[in-house]
């Protein structure tokens, strides 16, 4: 069988050979299934994996032979799949969420523009993310890359197209088989564990350098571009930075590579782990959103008027993230650990204030020119499904470009000083999430159904779980 390392030198040598047509020299996508047939063949694929996002962003789906995967199958799978808890469990059906009285299929669509290799399997793999629709063809409209597609189909009905750019903070863990034991930063290079307050530390960096050398090498073979990575403030929080695009390609690419960098940590006897809070007293992770709006006719950045001034689109867009962020945090914090990251003085806004250049607000306008304007949204944590965060995201300023709210005046101090006015826990999150109208017209009354149930059964989960704390706390003393 060929190695990782001579698929990897197969797929190089493929790009330089002349008698192939020049799509099939695509590290990344083929438009047409006669193109992906020949895309795997050139390259000894003999596995493809079909994959997709369910509500946590996990990957499900199915790995075949490529030569069932070209002969037109039909690829299904139960609609439970988007119906269990991020612990495997089917919660009980309460308010509006329901199951499939059926358990009805729903099918697979490979979307062949996200055809690639998976570079760390030994044999030739390649993945490919899969849509999904009814048995009949129907649309789905719980499923998280159709939430956001239907966000997206909104902007473009005004003309408009958004444009993101997500920055993912991560941490570096030691191996860890038992969940009662708190989690430890890994040794790097050095021999030596790590230590927290390495902001930008380049020497942070190079603790790791044959890990992040795999994560550049795994995302190179995968046509995934990274655009910068720093060493955060906690010990081994490392940050990607992608660069800005389509937001259904940028989620894409988030979804892809959290497996990547999970994958480039195993293979070094590490963890690497997305947790909102991962280590009691240590920043938590975030997935922080810059997002700007440009007319598709023209390209112009709808947040800037001609004369370079901000535009009444972005003040209002502001206006809608400050009104309806809130109801839509349990998209962007969507678990009880979540919600330890949200908290006072933990280099985390735990507010709705907007302001220039302010990274204690929650809305954070960076210094740019008019082309540029944009608005980054601090509030994500990095365990969002990235799909659902941006779609949440993107959903809010919409609405309040077209109900034309007014936000407030810019915070020019510390925004973190005041009340918190976000929801404190995980219940209070999606009661607010289906307290708002309009955001079941631009989400789908059934995905916030289906979405709040399962959220509910993951709290109750969650409580039946006793922890250190009680134990410390009440076990002598009540």
């Amino acid at each position: 069988m060929p190695s990782k390392r001579s698929a990897a030198q197969q797929t190089t040598k493929i790009s330089k050979t002349s008698k192939i047509p020049p799509a099939l020299h695509s590290l990344r996508g083929v438009k047409t299934w006669k193109e992906a047939t020949d895309w795997l063949k050139i390259r000894g694929i003999e596995d493809v994996e079909c994959i997709t996002p369910d509500l946590a962003g996990v990957p499900r789906g199915k790995m075949m032979p490529t030569s069932k995967f070209t002969s037109n199958t039909s690829l299904a799978l139960p609609s439970a799949v988007y119906r269990h808890t991020i612990s495997g469990e089917y919660p009980d059906e309460t308010g509006q969420f329901r199951y499939d009285s059926r358990d009805s299929d729903i099918k697979l669509v490979p979307d062949l523009s996200t055809l690639s290799v998976v570079p760390w399997e030994t044999d030739p793999t390649a993945q490919v993310i899969c849509d999904i629709v009814g048995s009949q063809g129907e649309q789905i409209s719980y499923t998280p890359r159709n939430v956001l597609k239907r966000v997206v189909d909104l902007y473009k009905q005004k003309g408009w197209k958004p444009v993101v750019a997500p920055e993912i903070e991560f941490y570096l863990v030691a191996t860890n088989d038992d969940p009662d034991y708190p989690l430890h930063p890994p040794k790097g290079r050095s021999g030596r564990s790590i230590l927290g307050g390495q902001g930008y530390s380049i020497a942070g960096i190079n603790e790791f350098d044959e890990l992040i050398d795999d994560i550049y090498h795994f995302s190179e073979k995968q046509g995934l571009e990274i655009d910068t990575l720093i060493h955060e403030e906690g010990p081994a929080q490392l940050e990607i930075n992608l660069r800005h695009g389509d937001p259904i390609e940028l989620a894409d690419q988030v979804f892809l590579f959290k497996r990547t960098i999970r994958e480039a940590a195993l293979k070094h006897g590490i963890y690497a782990t997305f947790m909102a809070k991962p280590m009691q007293g240590q920043p938590g992770s975030a997935m922080h959103i810059h997002q700007s709006v440009v007319e598709i006719n023209t390209g112009r950045n709808l947040f800037s008027n001609p004369d370079g001034s901000a535009s009444k689109e972005f003040f209002h867009f502001i206006g809608g993230m400050q009104h309806y962020v809130p109801r839509t945090l349990v998209m962007m914090a969507p678990y009880v650990n979540s919600f330890r990251r949200l908290t006072p003085d933990m280099s985390a806004p735990v507010n709705t204030a907007w302001g220039y250049d302010n990274r204690t607000t929650a809305f954070r306008i960076p210094v740019s020119e008019p082309v540029a304007r944009r608005i980054e949204n601090r509030l994500p944590s990095s365990d969002a499904n990235p799909y659902l965060a941006l779609a949440a995201s993107l959903a809010c300023g919409y609405l309040g470009i077209i109900e034309q709210r007014e936000p407030t005046a810019p915070t020019e101090d510390t925004a973190n000083e005041g009340e918190i006015d976000l929801p404190r826990g995980l219940l209070e999150a999606v009661a607010l999430l289906e307290s708002a109208p309009s955001l079941a017209e631009v989400l789908s009354p059934e995905f916030i159904a289906i979405y709040a149930g399962v959220k509910r059964g993951e709290f109750e989960t969650f409580m039946q779980v006793i922890s250190p704390w009680e134990r410390e706390f009440l076990l002598l003393n009540v």
